[in-house]
């Protein structure tokens, strides 16, 4: 059998932060990646250079204090959609959205209000067929793990 090189900025790169990074250092990254993203407008370098990020920010679901993550959105047409690579459970920006809609999108030097709708039925089955077709890195990580990958539309107001 012959191990094969992961394709750099795949799901299986082992430089990536998804694989770099513990749970305990997750944290840290993100605050990181906050201010640099906030200190240019947008622009992040690293891994995500050249690619598209917002800035997501829900309300807790237990806490009820907001919380910022870095996100990379999808785009079907003009219609974004949100998901996430973390492995064990789906990941809290997910349950809060889930609980509390009303969430905060900054894009670039933008920050605008929107709404989040977690997918789910009919709708979420047509969209992860699209999405696994589409964005191959989804695909790679949907085959390491038994749960639906979290899929989200996200509607600016």
């Amino acid at each position: 059998m012959t191990e094969t090189t992961p394709e750099p900025g795949s799901y299986d790169d082992p430089e990536m932060p998804w694989n770099t990074l513990t749970a305990e250092t997750i944290g840290d990254w993100n605050t990181k990646v906050i201010a640099e993203f906030r200190a240019n407008a947008g622009a992040v370098g690293g891994v995500y250079e050249g690619g598209t990020m917002i800035l997501l920010t829900t309300t807790g679901a237990r806490s009820g204090r907001p919380h910022t993550v870095p996100l990379s959105p999808m785009l079907r047409g003009e219609q974004m959609y949100l998901s996430s690579f973390i492995e064990k459970a789906y990941p809290a920006w997910w349950h809060n959205a889930r609980r509390e809609p009303h969430v905060t999108v900054e894009i670039g030097d933008r920050t605008v209000p929107a709404v989040a709708r977690v997918l789910e039925g009919e709708e979420y089955d047509e969209f992860a067929r699209w999405v696994l077709q589409n964005n191959p890195d989804l695909a790679a990580f949907q085959a390491t793990v038994d749960r639906p990958i979290p899929l989200v539309e996200l509607t600016l107001e």
